[in-house]
Order: structure tokens, then C-alpha cells, then sequence
């Protein structure tokens, strides 16, 4: 993923550098003809004053990288989520739940949504998993200190159902057994949930026999085992699950199935594509990173466009014979204003690109936070995507705008007289 993302970035980085030198010699060609100021002053200006632009670029440099790295953080949180789902799988629950963890379905009800048409079926009979949902503390291998661990009772099929999730190593549980499968980001993350490993709890002892690879979605952070079993564990009704997932014959028969469940008066249940349930499980943890985000960002951006500010003030300051003796050759005030302008979005897009830069070496570390829906501790990586870069490029342009802009217009509006009077 890294070098593909590195790729197209050095390519967009290429494309605007092309675009600037093809900028500069076009301006340059024209200057002639236009009287305008050439694009080479602002690139010597930009030399000869080092010190101050490199201070501007490290401030807007870092505003960018922590923008971009929140995020990602909330694009790898949602996209980690989104992942668990499948479109062609329907989660039913009890009608009004608004997670697995408020949910209730009877197997008498279970019966009786496995029979209904869309719903797939192999040689062992309907694809359709009753799962039961407990969190677990587990000690965390990094400080100790335990965290919530999603615990997910489902059907010895699951792996049927859910078509992506392999065993990585060992085997599947079997059924009426005290056995657990652990997910690749569980075990590096909890202590003790290693291949091989008895671990106890709800008054029972496990045994790891095998790990899974849940291909970057949150089921990697869970423990699976017999739902049954797990029902005995947590003290619950034997005959009551938390949800049900069905695997469809084919995405579009899902209008079909879920028409038929809802209009049957023997049930109380709702039912939605898994992909969307995970979507909208990820909504209040994602405003939440990417609130938090903006508002660090934002305050930084504060400080930046300050610096930046202080640096073109600085440079106007210091080259006021220069200004005259632009004017005085006949350069109009919008050709000196956007000269200034120029050279802040010169020293915007040097941070924005060099922020960009430095943050994505953090594509694809792994993290982990409380999922606030399920209260359980969920992995997650990073996600660095080239929109997020892009994005980061304009917010450096725009914070160029707003430090350069005040700088430029004091610039092109100093009355020729008083600078030449200065000299």
C-alpha cells in the first residue's frame, strides 16, 4: 500500500513541479509584454531571506501532518469497520436495537427467518450464523492494564458466511467444546491469547486452538467461539441470541428477504445489509476523531498562518526599495500583490508537501481506541489515501492565502513617493 501511495504522490509532486517551472518560464516569456514582475524575483527573494521561510515552512509543515494524521485516523477507524460488513450478508436483530449488544432473537425466530426466500444455502443446509456478543477484560500486552475485548458466540459455519475471514493458523473450533479462534490483531495486542495457550474466564477454561485473519476488519480484534457454549458462560437464556447473520443468495435479494421478515407477524425483528450496520457503527467514533482533529488542526493553522504573516511582513518590510523601485518602473499595484501572493503560496506548498511527506510513514500503524457502540476495544490502522493528501496540500495553500494576502496588498499599495523617500 505504501509504495503504491508513495508512487502517486512523487508523481503529483512531479506534476506540480513541472506545472510551477512551466509557470515560471511562461511569466517570464511574457514579462516583456505584460509588465508583469518574473517568478525568478520571488524564487531569489526566497534564498536570500532562508532563515525566515524555513521557520514559515516547518509551522505550516506541521499543521498539515497532524490535519492529515487525524484523518486518516478517522478514515482507518471507519474503513475498519466498513470492512467487518459484507453486502451480500443481512444482520436481523430485535426490532428497535440499535447495536448487537441491545439485541435479542429467539431461535424459534431464527427457524423461521432461515426459511425465508434469499437466503442462501449449501449442502449442510441454510447460510445463517446465530452469534451471542460478550466483552471480556483482557490485559493489554503494552501496559498490562486490562481492556474490553469483544467476545462473539457464532455458528461452527461462521467461516462459510462470512467468506473472507481465514484460519491463519492452527484450526476452527469445534462445536460443544471450551475452544476459542483468536483474530491477528487480538493476539498482538492482549497477553496471553497466543497459539496453544488455556486462558480462563466466565468461569471456564479455554483453549486457543486456532487465529484467523479477518482481512483488516474488526472481527481481527475479537475471539470467536461456540455460541452455545458462550450463551452457557455469560448465564443467558439457551434459546436467545443477540443477532443473526444470513448469507444472501445474491446481493440484490436482500429487498426480497427483507420484506419477507419484517411483514411476518410471528417476528419482532429488523433487518439491514451487514455493511451497512458496521457503517453506521462507525459514525459516532469517527465525527468524534474527526472534530477532535479539525480543532487541534485549526489552532495550529492559527500559529502557522502567523508565522507565515511575520514572514512576508518581514519581507515587505525589507525590501522596500525593492517595492519602489518595482514601482517606479511601472509595475502596477496588482502585479506587485501578486508577486507577494506568489511567493506565500511558494512557502505554503514547500510545508504542505514536506507535512505530507513526513506523515506517511504512519499508513498502515496499528492503534487501537474504545469502540463506544460495543464498549469493546477495537485495532485499527492508519489510512493514508491520496485524497487525504490532496486535502493536505489545499489546506497549506489556503493557509499560504491567509498569511501572504495582508502582506501582498500593503505591498502594492505603499505610495511610491514615501518608499522612494525611505531609500
Amino acid at each position: 500500500m505504501l509504495p503504491k501511495l508513495f508512487f502517486g504522490f512523487v508523481v503529483t509532486l512531479a506534476a506540480v513541479c513541472v506545472l510551477l517551472l512551466g509557470l515560471t518560464i511562461l511569466v517570464g516569456l511574457l514579462a516583456p509584454f505584460f509588465n508583469t514582475v518574473p517568478v525568478s524575483y520571488n524564487f531569489r527573494s526566497i534564498r536570500a531571506r532562508w532563515t525566515s521561510t524555513i521557520v514559515a515552512v516547518l509551522g505550516i509543515a506541521g499543521t498539515v501532518g497532524v490535519f492529515v494524521a487525524m484523518l486518516s485516523l478517522a478514515k482507518g477507524f471507519k474503513s475498519t469497520l466498513v470492512a467487518s460488513g459484507s453486502p451480500g450478508n443481512a444482520l436481523v436483530m430485535r426490532a428497535g436495537s440499535s447495536s448487537e449488544m441491545m439485541g435479542g432473537i429467539t431461535l424459534d425466530s431464527i427457524r423461521i427467518v432461515q426459511d425465508a426466500p434469499g437466503v442462501a444455502h449449501d449442502s449442510a443446509g441454510p447460510l445463517l450464523t446465530q452469534e451471542v456478543v460478550g466483552v471480556i477484560p483482557f490485559p493489554l500486552i503494552t501496559t498490562g492494564t486490562d481492556a474490553n475485548v469483544q467476545v462473539r458466540g457464532v455458528s461452527p459455519n461462521v467461516l462459510n458466511i462470512r467468506g473472507f475471514v481465514k484460519i491463519a493458523e492452527g484450526r476452527m473450533f469445534q462445536p460443544g467444546l471450551n475452544e476459542l479462534v483468536v483474530g491477528k490483531n487480538a493476539v498482538h495486542t492482549y497477553a496471553g491469547l497466543q497459539l496453544g495457550n488455556s486462558i480462563r474466564f466466565g468461569g471456564g477454561q479455554w483453549k486457543i486452538v486456532g487465529i484467523f485473519d479477518a482481512g483488516g476488519s474488526a472481527f481481527d480484534s475479537e475471539v470467536w467461539c461456540d455460541g452455545t457454549i458462550l450463551n452457557q458462560v455469560l448465564l443467558r437464556p439457551a434459546d436467545v441470541f443477540q443477532s443473526a447473520t444470513v448469507h444472501l443468495t445474491s446481493p440484490a435479494a436482500f429487498q426480497q428477504f427483507k420484506d419477507s421478515v419484517t411483514s411476518d407477524r410471528r417476528l419482532n425483528v429488523d433487518t439491514m445489509r451487514e455493511v451497512d450496520y458496521y457503517a453506521k457503527q462507525s459514525t459516532v467514533m469517527t465525527q468524534l476523531i474527526t472534530i477532535l482533529g479539525g480543532i487541534v488542526a485549526l489552532i495550529m493553522a492559527v500559529g502557522a498562518v502567523f508565522g507565515a504573516l511575520n514572514t512576508m511582513y518581514s519581507a515587505v518590510a525589507e525590501r522596500g526599495r525593492e517595492i519602489a523601485t518595482m514601482r517606479a518602473l511601472g509595475f502596477s499595484t496588482l502585479n506587485v500583490l501578486l508577486s507577494f501572493l506568489f511567493e506565500a503560496l511558494l512557502i505554503s506548498i514547500a510545508g504542505g508537501i514536506l507535512g505530507c511527506l513526513a506523515v506517511l510513514p504512519l499508513n498502515g500503524l496499528t492503534t487501537s481506541t474504545m469502540n463506544f457502540q460495543t464498549f469493546s476495544n477495537l485495532a485499527f490502522a492508519f489510512k493514508i489515501t491520496f485524497d487525504l493528501l490532496l486535502m493536505g496540500i489545499l489546506f497549506a495553500l489556503v493557509m499560504g492565502v491567509l498569511g501572504g494576502l495582508l502582506p501582498a496588498i500593503r505591498a502594492s499599495i505603499r505610495p511610491v513617493a514615501v518608499a522612494l523617500r525611505e531609500l
